[in-house]
């Protein structure tokens, strides 16, 4: 057979296929969705439905409704649901990428004693992002009105696995990028300054929710829900570094196509 007729007799046997997309869209999409929900609930149960969301155990004067309490009602629930479901796909697909990212940096990059936990730490801060986003959908389709016991148990745990994420991430971070860019300088920074104020934060948020539950004082719900709002902004933030941690990354879902010859 000649070099001609083996070159005609080659042929694909599928047709390519590509598509890309970019992190930094990816991560603001994942960031907005929830975000624009939260208003929109916000705005909507505000207007139209202050004496639902602003009834509490003490009946006090109250101006700041929590986000469990905008979240909670009809029709903002389903709303708010929507957008956590959408978005999870999105963050599960991020913690994977950070796992990869993070190992493969521990193993070519920091092969030392001083180092030597360093994988066991980016699994376990793989598995308390898990926890976080399950908890997070847990909160979400168990409202306050539906389960207040069971809502408030994950609630705990949401916070508690939140705030651990932010600071094992930190750890990470630093460990992984001794001689960081500007980018990745930028990003711990933020970082840091948000897991700061969402340490402080859950401190008021603590206070104020006792000085509800306990002393039934006016307008401490409205600080807690004030420091709830501030909480989940510094969360989605820290979440949403990722377009600086992956500034020129792209998901490519692709067919490599496969060369097939035909026998003499």
């Amino acid at each position: 057979m000649t070099e001609s007729e083996k070159t005609d007799s080659c042929e694909l046997s599928n047709q390519e296929f590509s598509f890309q997309l970019s992190l930094r869209k990816l991560a603001v999409v994942t960031v907005c969705l929830p975000l624009v929900a939260l208003v929109i609930c916000f705005v909507g149960a505000y207007i139209f439905q202050q004496s639902e969301i602003h009834e509490t155990h003490c009946r006090v004067y109250n101006v700041i409704p929590s986000i469990s309490a905008v979240t909670g009602i009809s029709p903002e629930r389903y709303i708010w649901r929507l957008s956590i479901a959408l978005h999870v796909g999105p963050r599960i697909l991020i913690a994977s990428l950070y796992y990869r990212y993070y190992m493969s940096l521990s193993r070519y990059n920091f092969i030392t004693d001083k180092f030597s936990n360093l994988p066991q730490l980016i699994s376990f801060l793989y598995w308390l992002n898990i926890v976080e986003i399950s908890s997070l959908m847990g909160v979400t389709y168990i409202s306050n009105q539906d389960n207040y016991p069971i809502h408030e148990k994950i609630f705990i745990i949401f916070m508690v696995s939140s705030l651990f994420y932010m600071l094992i991430s930190l750890i990470v971070f630093r460990r992984t990028h001794p001689n960081m860019n500007p980018y990745q300088y930028l990003s711990y920074l933020i970082k840091f300054t948000l897991f700061i104020s969402s340490l402080i934060f859950t401190a008021g948020l603590i206070i104020f929710f006792m000085k509800h539950r306990l002393y039934c004082h006016d307008l401490a719900f409205s600080w807690f829900a004030l420091c709830e709002y501030i909480i989940a902004s510094a969360n989605m933030g820290f979440h949403v570094t990722v377009f600086l941690d992956f500034p020129d990354n792209y998901l490519l879902v692709t067919n490599l196509p496969k060369i097939s010859s035909k026998k003499d």
